[in-house]
């Protein structure tokens, strides 16, 4: 089995970035969902619930994040990855982990209201944010980003070709925001992991990842329809729940590490657990 993919999303919810080498810290991968847009009552904002999020494309060069709209390219909003000036500090929720966050100054804002017609402003966490996994899922490295549970998602491309094979349309892996894809190995055969070894670097499945509509909006036009999910919840619904891919956790002991397309997968496995 193969590293074969490795995307980081700078802002949560938004277009993400497909690298070939990326550096590892403390909460996953290094400029993966440090940023996150929330509303006018401060509720983290997704595509779950404001699918125009899709259309918005990210890319980092040098030490600016830049962000434009797909359908108007000539429009970008460029800051920096590691910003040093906000206007004030909230604390924020995601799924019942909080954090402290740094509203971005005004303009930044007023960009990301005209693009999604809505109040919101853009957050940045801080190296000194301490948001921590769920006491269930509790690792010695427990730090994670603005992801929803866990610093980084692993999926397979067998999963994939397998969903495909029972859609009349096929689907990309982009649905499935993946931090990091592989090649090889059986369909789902990540579902009985217990940790793996990714090139020199170790880490811990902490639970496999329960799917929601995401998948099923077409990151090319916001559109929503009945799939994937539809199809996935006839073979991979357990427990009420429709899964895909699992949750990882790093286990660097020196702070730092890195990853590279082509780098090669030892997992380590244990009878399959449907836990959530």
């Amino acid at each position: 089995m193969q590293l074969s993919e490795i995307y980081i999303y700078p802002i949560k919810s938004l277009g993400g970035i497909q690298l070939t080498t990326t550096q590892l810290d403390i909460r996953g991968l290094k400029n993966d969902r440090r940023f996150m847009l929330i509303d006018d009552k401060g509720v983290f904002m997704t595509q779950r619930t404001i699918r125009q999020m899709a259309l918005l494309r990210t890319g980092i060069k040098g030490n600016r994040l830049i962000v434009w709209h797909k359908d108007q390219p000539e429009n970008i909003l460029a800051l920096p990855t590691q910003p040093t000036y906000f206007t004030k500090e909230v604390t924020v929720d995601v799924w019942g982990i909080s954090s402290v966050a740094q509203v971005m100054p005004a303009a930044i804002n007023q960009w990301f209201q005209h693009q999604l017609k809505t109040d919101c402003q853009l957050v940045y966490m801080p190296d000194t944010a301490e948001r921590r996994m769920k006491e269930k899922y509790n690792t010695a490295r427990d730090l994670v980003s603005f992801a929803d549970g866990a610093p980084i998602l692993i999926a397979g491309q067998a999963g994939l070709d397998d969903l495909n094979n029972r859609l009349e349309n096929p689907v990309s892996m982009n649905r499935f925001r993946p931090n990091l894809v592989f090649t090889g190995g059986t369909p789902f055969g990540e579902d009985e992991w217990t940790s793996v070894k990714i090139g020199g670097q170790s880490f811990k499945i902490t639970h496999r990842c329960v799917r929601c509509n995401v998948p099923n909006i077409n990151q090319e036009t916001a559109a929503i329809v009945k799939e994937p999910n539809r199809t996935l919840a006839t073979f991979r619904r357990f427990n009420k729940k429709i899964y895909f891919g699992v949750n990882t956790v790093w286990e660097g002991a020196d702070g730092i590490g890195e990853l590279s397309v082509g780098d090669n997968l030892v997992p380590a496995t244990s009878p399959q657990n449907t836990s959530e």
